[in-house]
Formats: C-alpha cells, sequence, structure tokens
C-alpha cells in the first residue's frame, strides 16, 4: 500500500471519532514493530523519526538522514495505512532534505526559538511542503518536561493559536494543556476545558504530544474533544530498553554471541526488544481506538 496522506488519514479519524497513534521509531527493530502491531491489529498508523534526536548536540557524530528515510520503501509495502513523519527538527535545511528524501508528513520544533523566528520557520516549512503535498503540523504552547530534566510548561492560548493557525497555513496544531514530554513515572492533569475552548476556535486537526503521560481514560476524552493524532515515544523506548536488558543477562562469555545479536531466536536481544515494542504500540492502538480502522 503506498504510503498515504496524513491530512486523508486524520479527516477518516476524526470523522469516525478515533485518533491515530504517532509511534516514534529509533532503529530498525522499533520500526519493524510499529509496523508488524498495526497489520496484526489493522490499524492505520504514523511512522516517523526525530529528526531533533537525530541532530542532538550530544550525538557523537551526524546522522545521514537518507538511512531512515530509506525506509519509505518498506512501508509502502505495509497492509495497512501508513504516513511517514519527520518530528520535531528545527531546521529548515534537515526538513527540506527529509521531504527530498520522501517524508510525507513533517513538524519544525519550538522549543529553543522565539515566537517570531518559529513562525517564521512554520511558514518557510509550509512553503516548501505545500506544493509537494506534505503535510506540515506545528506546535502553540510548550510542554513541561518530566525525566530527569524538568521544565516548566505554557498552556495554549485558544485565541493565539487560532491567529497562528491562519497565519501560518498548517495543516495540524499540536497543544499544551497539561500533557508533558519525556514523563518516565506517573501521569500527567490535563485540563480539558482549554482543550474544548482550543477546538472551538482551531479547525485543523489537534495534536496531542507527550502520549506516554496521559492516562487511556484521558487520551479517549481527548479523542472526542478533537484530538486526531497522539504522539508516543518515551513508553516504548522504556519498553524496548527492559527487554534488551532481560535478554541481554543470559549473555555470558564465552556463549557464542550470534544467538544474543543477529539469528533473531528467541534468546536475540534485537528479536526482544521488537516484540516488547510491538506489544507497546498494540495498547496504544486500543488506547486511540485505531484498531480495525485499517483498510
Amino acid at each position: 500500500m503506498p504510503v498515504m496522506p496524513l491530512s486523508v488519514m486524520l479527516a477518516e479519524a476524526g470523522s469516525a471519532g478515533y485518533a491515530l497513534p504517532y509511534a516514534e521509531s529509533w532503529n530498525l527493530e522499533s520500526l519493524q514493530a510499529v509496523i508488524d502491531a498495526a497489520e496484526k491489529y489493522r490499524s492505520p498508523i504514523i511512522a516517523g523519526f526525530n529528526g531533533g534526536f537525530l541532530r542532538h548536540p550530544s550525538r557523537k557524530g551526524p546522522e545521514n538522514l537518507a538511512y531512515y528515510a530509506c525506509f519509505r520503501k518498506a512501508l509502502e509495502r505495509a497492509k495497512v495505512s501508513v504516513a511517514f513523519l519527520l518530528n520535531e527538527s528545527d531546521s529548515l535545511e534537515q526538513i527540506r532534505e527529509g521531504i527530498d528524501l520522501g517524508f510525507n508528513a513533517v513538524m519544525p520544533e519550538s522549543d529553543n526559538l522565539g515566537i517570531d523566528a518559529y513562525r517564521d520557520l512554520v511558514k518557510a516549512v509550509v512553503a516548501i511542503a505545500r506544493p509537494r503535498g506534505v503535510w506540515v503540523e506545528a506546535q502553540f504552547g510548550t510542554l513541561p518536561v518530566g525525566g530527569e530534566r524538568n521544565g516548566h510548561g505554557i498552556i495554549t492560548d485558544p485565541d493565539l493559536a487560532a491567529e497562528f493557525v491562519q497565519d501560518t497555513g498548517i495543516d495540524a496544531l499540536a497543544v499544551s494543556v497539561g500533557n508533558v514530554h519525556i514523563l518516565t513515572e506517573g501521569q500527567a492533569t490535563v485540563n480539558l476545558d482549554i482543550l474544548r475552548r482550543i477546538r472551538e476556535r482551531v479547525s485543523v486537526p489537534l495534536v496531542i504530544h507527550g502520549g506516554t503521560s496521559l492516562a487511556p481514560g484521558t487520551v479517549r476524552e481527548m479523542t472526542r474533544l478533537g484530538v486526531a493524532k497522539v504522539n508516543f515515544g518515551t513508553v516504548l523506548k522504556q519498553a524496548y530498553l527492559e527487554a534488551v536488558r532481560t535478554s541481554l543477562a543470559k549473555y555470558h562469555v564465552p556463549s557464542s554471541p550470534h544467538e544474543f545479536l543477529g539469528i533473531g531466536g528467541p534468546e536475540d536481544v534485537m528479536t526482544a526488544g521488537r516484540e516488547a515494542v510491538e506489544r507497546g504500540v498494540q495498547r496504544l492502538i486500543e488506547v486511540c481506538g485505531s484498531k480495525g480502522r485499517g483498510h
């Protein structure tokens, strides 16, 4: 099945009352797991990678985006509708390259930019993406950050958000209503009244980042209030790391390394990680209500 326009997929989700999960990948096994889960649960899915992570200053060397974009060929063989997102990048150069390489959805990131600089970036991205049929998401408001990097958020103002959408021409808006980035323990308390007011003022689909921070019931309530896409990443990496740690504990020299890395059998740490992520994505599909909605 060809990679699908995300505008079409979100329109279907909104009309049928479910949300699409964006289950972020970081390597081959995690991407395989996302698609395997979607196919087994017959769910449309958003696959992709985090552009900001791929160019993070702590990386030991620059990443070649083409290595990640080449997975589009595999996504085109998926048995369900799939969109391919380059998520959270504040680099116009990287976003332009991603579009050239085949990502059909992009999201400019605002965390390191002031509002005027971010508005300019978003407009520049829309100017590049729109003629090529590439979907653009932007955010208004700032999510607090959990984990070990505690940071304060800024709740999305409904009126200012409406002006931002109108000014930039984006296809979807990510909002801050109490959801938290990288929350590794516990759950966030969200302001559903603010979300309702945003929905009344903003016509494009709404997006929630920090899906790991939300209780399943909260996700379902947010979907009823107009959220059409929910981003998940932290919970999947936590599952992956725990599975790899458990599997790797069984390896001791002089055991052959091949059974534990690359053969794909029951002792393989890559298999353990992939299966853990697949189970995690299946749970997210159920939470978002997209199970059985695939074509």
